[in-house]
């Protein structure tokens, strides 16, 4: 049962963090948020470096449950993680 919650906590948390990924890259570089918002839909290699960066937001996470010896929670919160890599892949070629 942890595993699958750390799974669901590990595919959620980077979909929360592309729009604060977005946000900070906007105020850093003087952009739009919706000039990024719509690179990131349009750009598939753009759209490739946002996710894995928002990826590694599970690091946290995962530190956290590791800390206080969760390790099913930390299990899951690394699969969630490594289930990104097919589309990943997927962008990258195709």
């Amino acid at each position: 049962m942890d595993h699958t919650k750390g799974l669901l906590l590990g595919l959620i948390t980077p979909l929360l963090f592309i729009p604060l990924v977005l946000l900070v890259i906007a105020f850093s570089q003087n952009y739009y948020f919706e000039f990024l918002w719509n690179k990131f839909h349009l750009n598939g290699p753009y759209r490739i470096q946002i996710i894995t960066i928002s990826i590694i937001a599970n690091l946290v996470w995962f530190y956290i449950f590791l800390n206080k010896e969760r390790f099913n929670f930390a299990m899951g919160i690394i699969l969630g993680s490594v289930l990104y890599a097919p589309y990943i892949i997927y962008i990258k070629f195709f």
